[in-house]
């Protein structure tokens, strides 16, 4: 993409709601070879096809020595289609920190999108608790809150679709 489509597709999308984000990754190995290709993964296949991002481009740090480990650290400027994207990526690739570039002096959001990013919220903050309670659960207890949290989610849906008029 040339430089001008990119500053085009930027204004719309930030116009539309989205944020032009950077964000801090770091890893660590016990292997200085290993971390690259790790954090390019996280960059071009990761981030790059996470719902919601527009695109992202990612400065990688070389490898350096620290103690008996290597470390990286990456800065990814991306652009997010709405704080719904902004959110899930944060839950879900855990940056070590996020610094909104755009917009740079306010941002507005409606009721609706407020609600949709308390669902989101709600919704991977469940994934996780799930994701704990199977593993210290027994096989039947872990089936029944299963099942509490399908049934949970088809309410919110519902709920959702009422609010919309669907």
């Amino acid at each position: 993409m040339a430089k001008s489509e990119v500053e085009e597709l930027t204004r719309k999308t930030l116009e539309s709601g989205g944020l032009l984000v950077k964000l801090y990754f770091d890893m660590q190995s016990e292997k200085a070879e290993d971390l690259q290709p790790v954090m390019t993964d996280l960059v071009s296949n990761k981030l790059l096809k996470a719902p919601g991002v527009i695109y992202c481009v990612g400065e990688i740090e070389e490898p350096i020595k620290l103690g008996d480990k290597y470390s990286t650290s990456a800065a990814v400027t991306a652009l997010m289609k709405d704080l719904g994207a902004l959110i899930n990526v944060t839950f879900n690739y855990v940056p070590v920190g996020v610094e909104v570039l755009k917009p740079d002096k306010e941002f507005v959001l409606k009721t609706a999108q407020l609600q949709s990013v308390l669902v989101d919220i709600s919704q991977v903050a469940m994934q996780y608790s799930e994701y704990i309670l199977s593993r210290v659960m027994t096989s039947e207890d872990y089936e029944k809150i299963k099942k509490d949290f399908e049934n949970r989610e088809l309410v919110g849906k519902k709920l959702l679709e009422k609010k919309e008029g669907k």
